[in-house]
């Protein structure tokens, strides 16, 4: 009898390993570390949660948030698996009753956040159950945090890599959905795994239709549209707790029972929104993007961004919480090109704020700030852009795949027309100075042209083009490069589908 099929049936219920799953949960149980990138919904969990119950020990997983957390203890407490999670939000009389269960050993899965291996007690607990031989593993879950090149990065994470001194010997798996090839590398570096199994599967997805356009100045009859053909749960995200707030509350007066999700709520209002998530029948929530990570809901038919998402590999992830069923789901995106300017000016708020108190901001912030600006830009390019959706997406995370066939950019049959006249135009009004940044040089081409046109479309087309450099502090100021003054003196065909 397989010992790991009669486990994973006992427990789940399920008949057959997904993908990627059984080397990594073999690797643990053998005590070697593992790196697993496995997409969204593909079973991450459980190649730490098995060897908990095969080994009837304990696996602690450092997780990033409280809701991510919550929904997974949620979860194994309804199978019967003794599971807990410490954070800020866990009453006193919780807290004692995890103690007696780690004192008694029987505690199979403890989730902590990141911070709380600074505090002396959640270390000492660390060593005494691995000098004891009773941790099974330890688990990183979300572990592109760690990396600055990740689309989330977490100064906490950066010290995970005292694990191993704090448990020798115990094996440690890194988890993550999404981890272009110089995060994973990263990932091995700061967390000091020792011959890893690496185990990469393909993010792509055959289920998910993506679709990205412009957002009118009212969205809401676009998200009802949206809502009419979806199934399931929906997810929608807003960007701002007050742009939650605002759509939740038009849903509800159109009928809807738009429940909202953010950091600002009480910690009572936030359970009551996941379980209600989790439990009604076709929730709709609004969210910031916090919500969603490792929440298990498979019949999301439904994730629709309000704004442009900061990054293409963050999109790729968020995205990957529709349609786990594996039936067809939608992935919808409503941008505005303010998107972008919005966005830009939060990421310097760090750069503000030392600059407001005379302070210089660290090389690292501004390196940060820098690489944020070139995400968001290569995330405008996915949506502004014209090869397939899915194709530009998973590109972002270095997978190489033809068109999908399924997104709107595959389904258009928009033709593409020669811009170079226009290219040369926008380019010669850079040249003469005339056009410090995106918004003054479309002020300036209009005044020429007479004409609305298309120019910062076209500017961020010939920025993606690199035809023209766009500077990464926000400011968007441009400036040509080598190729741009080569096109000046011998322009070649740009077809573009606007």
């Amino acid at each position: 009898m397989d010992l790991l099929l009669e486990a994973l049936h006992r427990y789940y219920g399920w008949d057959s390993f997904r993908s990627g799953q059984r080397p990594v949960i073999e690797a643990l149980l053998s005590g070697r570390d593992c790196l697993a990138v496995l997409p969204t919904g593909g079973g991450k969990s459980l190649c730490f949660q098995l060897p908990a119950l095969v080994r009837q020990g304990l696996v602690v997983v450092i997780s990033p948030l409280v809701a991510l957390m919550d929904d997974q203890v949620l979860q194994l407490q309804r199978r019967g698996i003794a599971a807990a999670c410490l954070h800020r939000g866990i009453q006193p009389e919780q807290r004692r009753l995890i103690q007696t269960q780690l004192s008694a050993g029987s505690l199979r899965l403890l989730y902590l956040a990141p911070e709380r291996l600074q505090g002396e007690a959640a270390r000492d607990m660390l060593s005494a159950h691995a000098r004891e031989g009773r941790l099974v593993a330890l688990a990183v879950d979300e572990a592109h945090c760690i990396s600055a090149w990740g689309h989330d990065f977490r100064p906490d994470y950066r010290r995970l890599g005292q694990l191993r001194a704090l448990c020798p010997g115990v094996p440690l798996v890194a988890l993550s959905a999404t981890a272009a090839p110089r995060v994973r590398a990263d990932i091995l570096r700061l967390l000091g795994l020792c011959k890893p199994l690496i185990q990469v599967s393909s993010a792509q997805r055959s289920n998910l239709h993506y679709t990205m356009r412009r957002r009118p100045s009212d969205p809401l009859p676009d998200v009802l549209e949206a809502l009419k053909h979806s199934r399931g749960a929906t997810l929608i995200y807003a960007r701002t707790r007050r742009s939650v707030e605002l759509l939740a509350e038009r849903l509800q007066s159109q009928g809807i029972q738009a429940i909202t999700y953010h950091a600002g709520l009480e910690v009572e209002r936030r359970e009551e929104a996941l379980k209600h998530f989790l439990e009604a029948d076709a929730p709709v929530l609004v969210a910031t993007v916090a919500f969603g990570m490792g929440v298990d809901r498979p019949d999301v038919g439904l994730v629709l961004h309000l704004d442009l998402p900061a990054t293409p590999e963050g999109y790729l992830q968020e995205s990957g919480r529709a349609g786990r069923d594996g039936r067809p789901a939608h992935c919808l995106v409503l941008f505005s090109p303010g998107d972008r300017t919005s966005l830009g000016w939060a990421m310097q708020s760090t750069l503000r704020r030392a600059a407001e108190s005379k302070a210089k901001a660290s090389d690292d912030d501004v390196w940060r700030v820098e690489f944020s600006q070139q995400q968001l830009r290569r995330m405008e390019a996915v949506a502004e852009g014209e090869i397939c959706r899915e194709q530009a997406l998973l590109l972002s995370v270095g997978e190489l795949t033809s068109p999908c066939g399924r997104c709107d950019r595959c389904l258009a049959d928009g033709r593409a027309k020669d811009w170079s006249d226009r290219a040369q135009e926008l380019l010669e009004v850079i040249d003469a100075g005339q056009g410090v940044d995106i918004r003054s040089l479309t002020e300036r081409l209009r005044e020429i042209d007479g004409s609305e046109g298309s120019w910062g479309w076209l500017a961020r087309r010939l920025v993606q083009e690199e035809l023209i450099r766009e500077s990464n502090d926000g400011a968007q100021r441009l400036s040509l490069r080598d190729s741009g003054r080569q096109f000046l003196h011998a322009p070649w065909p740009l077809h573009y589908a606007a």
